[in-house]
């Protein structure tokens, strides 16, 4: 069953075999699993991809769009968790863009003197 060790082998092996020692909560548990599947399908989009676009594709169309479909889920489930546990939601952003707040030296910062 080698694909099942691929597909299993970043899950902790601490965590797996001394549960009592690390003890993991449904949705640690559930993260980590949506973790691992996501890792596992862009690993096989990658080594499924042909190098060159006048290549066909190994996958059938439908494959491609089920895995779309499983991604987008894994997503927005992944999104769910951490909505429920209070993470903030990160956004991408340019390296160029400029931010939303301007960072202050408080050395830079004086008291006014009085006169």
């Amino acid at each position: 069953m080698p694909g099942f060790f691929l597909a299993c082998r970043r899950v902790s092996f601490h965590s797996l075999f001394y549960p009592q020692y690390f003890p993991m909560s449904d949705s640690s548990k559930e993260r980590e699993i949506l973790m691992v599947m996501r890792k596992v399908l862009a690993n096989i989009i990658k080594d499924t991809t042909p190098e060159h676009r006048s290549l066909r594709h190994p996958l059938s169309d439908e494959t491609i769009q089920q895995i779309r479909q499983c991604l987008g889920l894994i997503s927005t489930r992944e999104r769910e968790l951490a909505d429920e546990a209070g993470v903030p939601q990160e956004r991408p952003y340019y390296t160029d863009e400029k931010p939303a707040a301007d960072v202050v030296s408080i050395s830079s910062i004086s008291k006014k003197k009085k006169d």
